[in-house]
């Protein structure tokens, strides 16, 4: 099956400043990709890239097994939501239905306009007049309502509060579910990327740190505890992520596996935030 985004070795640079470098990524079809990373590691940049929105500076990109923003057909089957949910102030809400209809040949009007019903928003509110959650919706309604094959977010819940938040992320599950459709989240909220992702992508200095399936990713880790001489020497196939030492012993996020080596150490599970921390935590100590 085609991957719903596959990069190798992807770079944008504007003028001396490297965004993304030697970004490879194959992510199969039919996945919610959490994309995190700290402010200015790269994520608009890629999402930008997968729209079509940007060219890449080296390397190649492709979308459905596509160029992005090849052609209208191809920029049919992305649907993108940027970080401040744009809408257009001076527009009803009936209006960017409207102009949906007209840019998208698949425009499914009776998804959109159940959609308003569901949420409960006038069509004849002008969209300058809506709360953030409201704008929100309706911006997720323009996206979806265009029957996408693949649905960017970048930060749309970022101005969101905590009710508003949660109803965005049920209508987004909601909504892939009954397109059948991929998902990329770029979030700088952790719970949200755990609670609806399968998939995780890890960026920070511009570059890829680890990507892959969320539930493998979890498998693969885990938490040691013991004393400092006991990481001295890790057993082969074992790779230290991180690591803090204190007088009262050493703590290790350690890429072992899913049979962890038996040693003097104490083994834990980790949770998706301490894995994704320990990734951000090591290249920010660098």
């Amino acid at each position: 099956m085609t991957p719903v985004l596959e990069a190798r070795g992807l770079g944008k640079r504007y003028g001396r400043r490297h965004a993304l470098t030697d970004c490879d990524l194959s992510i199969p079809q039919g996945r919610v990709i959490g994309l995190v990373g700290p402010n200015g590691a790269g994520k608009s940049t890629l999402l930008q890239l997968a729209c079509g929105l940007i060219k890449p500076s080296s390397g190649t990109i492709t979308v459905l097994g596509e160029r992005p923003g090849t052609d209208a057909a191809q920029l049919a089957k992305v649907g993108f939501v940027a970080q401040d949910t744009p809408v257009y102030a001076a527009l009803s809400v009936a209006d960017h239905l409207k102009m949906g209809a007209r840019l998208n040949p698949g425009w499914d009007d009776r998804l959109a306009q159940r959609r308003l019903a569901q949420i409960g928003l006038d069509p004849d509110q002008r969209a300058g007049r809506l709360s953030g959650g409201q704008r929100a919706q309706l911006a997720l309604t323009v996206a979806v309502a265009k029957r996408p094959e693949l649905l960017i977010f970048d930060e749309p819940a970022a101005a969101l509060d905590p009710l508003a938040r949660r109803g965005f992320l049920e209508n987004l599950i909601e909504f892939i579910a009954d397109l059948g459709a991929s998902a990329i989240l770029s979030s700088h909220a952790l719970s949200d990327v755990q609670r609806v992702c399968d998939h995780l992508i890890v960026l920070t200095d511009s570059r890829v740190q680890i990507a892959g399936d969320v539930a493998q990713l979890l498998a693969d880790h885990r938490r040691f505890t013991g004393r400092r001489t006991d990481f001295e020497a890790m057993p082969p196939g074992s790779r230290i992520v991180h690591i803090d030492h204190t007088p009262a012993g050493s703590s290790a996020i350690v890429r072992a596996g899913q049979a962890p080596p038996t040693g003097p150490w104490h083994v834990e599970d980790l949770d998706l935030e301490t894995l994704v921390l320990a990734y951000m935590t090591r290249e920010a100590g660098r």
